[in-house]
């Protein structure tokens, strides 16, 4: 097998896995293959359009129809029906409203005498409104407030306070609202790795994890807490050096230094082994 055909056979390997995993929540949610089928197609084509057009030509819809295998007639059906661009707020929202729950649990302003997020009075120096001008920039507290009770993250506390419901920007209501979150976190690590694929030698991004194949199932309580507690105390340190570098999104800093959305990510998995293991932990 010569280098060309190993690599598609990975690169149809790694796809297939993504494709599985991608279509478990497509059937949970009631989206057929034809859906899939015609939004994967108009993504496919805008894709091509937008990313993979000639330096110093105009993306033409030959260049998509030879990038994509679809005709020309239908590359420019496609086209008439481009999807709406990515809203880039719906990713704004997420992470300002994560460093608002993030702020709450860290700065010492806003705990109590037990180093717990107090409940806050929308005004104030120690108020929501004052947590949202330190750790969210610009955006106007009604709208953070607005879009974390949406999510369940807050509850109002006897009609005057706002009280923490949870430490992570986790919709708990909303089924749409995780949808979102699949879109734009799944896209990121996607991202990073097609820039390790194609950049990793000279310039590699972090991409790491920790797997074992035989965990006995009562050494699982312990894991999730023990991971949870230390991913939380990570990301609350990266958060507080983001936030000392961070200036309004979409303008360069003084000087005209270019900005840069950056983040990094956590996530915990496990599934079943069949057959179950046997035998005590190592």
């Amino acid at each position: 097998m010569d280098a060309r055909s190993h690599l598609h056979e990975a690169l149809e390997s790694a796809v297939s896995r993504v494709l599985r995993a991608l279509f478990r929540v497509l059937l949970r949610h009631a989206m057929s293959y034809t859906a899939f089928e015609d939004l994967a197609r108009r993504v496919y084509v805008d894709v091509a359009m937008k990313d993979f057009s000639i330096e110093g030509k105009k993306p033409s819809i030959s260049r998509a129809s030879i990038l994509s295998g679809l005709t020309r007639k239908e590359v420019g059906r496609l086209l008439e029906l481009r999807t709406a661009p990515d809203d880039p707020a719906q990713g704004e929202r997420y992470n300002r409203a994560s460093r608002v729950l993030t702020g709450w649990v860290r700065d010492p302003d806003f705990l109590n005498d037990k180093g717990e997020p107090m409940a806050l009075a929308i005004e104030g120096p120690h108020g929501f409104t004052a947590l949202v001008r330190r750790h969210s920039g610009d955006m106007p507290a009604r709208a953070v407030l607005d879009e974390l009770l949406r999510v369940g993250a807050v509850r109002w506390q006897d009609g005057q306070h706002v009280a923490l419901q949870t430490r992570a920007y986790v919709p708990a209501r909303s089924a749409p609202d995780k949808l979102d979150i699949l879109g734009v976190d799944v896209a990121e690590l996607i991202a990073t790795i097609d820039h390790n694929i194609q950049n990793g030698d000279l310039d590699p991004r972090f991409q790491r994890k920790v797997m074992y194949e035989a965990v006995p199932d009562g050494a699982l309580p312990a894991f999730r807490k023990l991971s949870a507690h230390q991913a939380q105390a990570l990301l609350e340190r990266l958060d507080a050096w983001l936030q000392t570098h961070d200036s309004v999104p979409g303008t360069t800093e003084a000087g005209g230094t270019p900005c840069t959305r950056v983040g990094l990510g956590i996530y915990y998995y496990e599934e079943p082994v069949v057959p179950p293991c046997e035998g005590e932990a190592r």
